[in-house]
């Protein structure tokens, strides 16, 4: 079996949720970074929300993106730290029917030789696949979204998509 998945171009819909009990659409600049990149490699924010670090409403969010027909991916930022208003971890993973752990791994490797040093023991940015759906969840700082997104999601988005469609055809 060959691994091209660079062959074919695909775009692929986005659904961009920032997690903020303070934050709006005209503050949001790690947002702005999420929809700048999607649009920037020719895939399509289909909607962007944000919502209160909340349990229900992330679960909320997760399921509607796993369950719409228009989003393959859920790009979540915020919500993922080690305060007791932090819930985004716990909530998103409980909902995964599979862990891409390698998201979290090379995040936190990344995030340590590349930018934050040893901070990066307190990221708690995760991956995983809800229903045929991809959702990532990263960091609400827009230094981590950039890394994520550059060095991590971006690069492989068109093949999760291929993986995750592939038994469709």
């Amino acid at each position: 079996m060959s691994h091209h998945h660079h062959e074919k171009k695909v775009s692929v819909n986005c659904f961009v949720v920032t997690i903020s009990d303070t934050r709006e659409l005209a503050t949001d600049k790690s947002g702005d970074f999420i929809e700048l990149y999607v649009t920037e490699h020719g895939h399509k924010v289909v909607e962007r929300r944000i919502i209160e670090d909340e349990t229900d409403q992330i679960t909320k969010v997760v399921e509607e993106g796993a369950d719409r027909d228009d989003v393959d991916v859920v790009l979540m930022t915020g919500g993922t730290g080690i305060s007791k208003r932090d819930v985004t971890i716990e909530t998103v993973e409980e909902l995964f029917a599979k862990e891409i752990t390698g998201f979290g791994e090379l995040f936190r490797m990344l995030s340590y030789t590349e930018d934050i040093g040893s901070a990066a023991i307190m990221s708690r940015a995760t991956a995983g696949v809800v229903e045929d759906t991809a959702v990532f969840a990263m960091p609400g700082s827009s230094g981590a979204v950039k890394l994520a997104m550059e060095k991590l999601i971006l690069p492989e988005l068109a093949h999760i998509y291929f993986e995750l469609r592939k038994h469709e055809e």
